[in-house]
């Protein structure tokens, strides 16, 4: 009982190891399905940052020229809002016409503000498509992490291999250790329900001991010999006994019988094959 129990657990073990076998396996699948994606993907992005780096480089330079042009500008238009202060002063343009002007000027001065962030934001893009920037090194790491994820999972998957085939042969070891036990005459005599009759038989009568062949029990050991049944089953293994007779120890093997009269088997000998010489 206790063998056929270790047996279901291990059944139940090796289920469970299958199941996460089964289950690594296909992540792993889907993990290395990721891998060229991910590759793809890559070398489309340094593909892509090779052609526009250089283009959004050569408009940056381009911007900060346009930017020192306007400032040069904008120099100059501190002149002019003086001038309007100066006329408005003097009366010379109405308060309407100076704050119209003047917006004018406050809007330019704003436009070159938005330039110089554009410039600022624009070199920014430069530097991420130039160089090996954090977006670029969060590829690579994530790339690093599916690789590394993938190496684990064949480690797990080695390990559960190799520990579903030594409980496979485990229980293989276990099934046959339990039929081995239940071709034994105290396996059989212990989970019967049945009373089950056994007889030793040295191996000097080995020849004697045919399945099915007849025994005989005799009164007085020697003395008016009956057919009491048949031999059932011979078992393999050796036992020692010790001669109803002679009392000294000898080995043989055990055999089961078929008994038509169970007094029998409270006989210290019976014969087997057929009866006594002198009978």
């Amino acid at each position: 009982m206790t063998s056929q129990q270790t047996i279901e657990d291990l059944k139940v073990d090796t289920n469970k190891l299958q199941s996460g076998l089964a289950e690594m396996t296909k992540h792993r699948g889907a993990l290395l399905e990721l891998e060229p994606e991910l590759q793809a993907a890559i070398a489309r992005e340094r593909t892509h940052n090779r052609t526009t780096g250089p283009e959004l480089a050569g408009l940056d330079q381009q911007k900060q020229t346009d930017n020192l042009k306007t400032q040069r500008v904008l120099a100059q238009l501190k002149e002019v809002e003086s001038n309007i202060n100066k006329d408005l002063a003097a009366g010379l343009i109405t308060k309407g016409d100076a704050a119209t002007q003047l917006a004018a000027l406050n809007t330019a001065e704003g436009a070159y503000t938005d330039s110089k962030i554009a410039e600022i934001l624009l070199t920014d893009s430069v530097l991420d498509k130039t160089t090996t920037g954090t977006n670029s090194l969060d590829v690579l790491e994530k790339q690093a992490e599916l690789r590394s994820e993938v190496a684990q999972l064949d480690i797990a998957i080695s390990v559960a291999q190799k520990q579903l085939q030594e409980e496979s042969r485990q229980i293989d070891r276990l099934r046959q250790a339990i039929v081995t036990a239940k071709q034994s005459p105290y396996y059989l005599n212990a989970s019967g329900e049945q009373r089950l009759y056994f007889a030793f038989v040295p191996y000097d009568n080995q020849t004697s001991a045919v399945a099915s062949g007849p025994v005989y029990d005799c009164y007085l050991n020697m003395v008016v010999c009956r057919k009491v049944g048949t031999v059932k089953q011979i078992f393999t293994g050796e036992e020692d006994a010790i001669h109803p007779i002679f009392k000294t120890q000898i080995r043989g093997f055990l055999i089961q019988m078929n008994l038509e009269h169970a007094d029998s088997a409270k006989s210290k000998t019976v014969f087997l094959g057929r009866k006594p010489l002198l009978f």
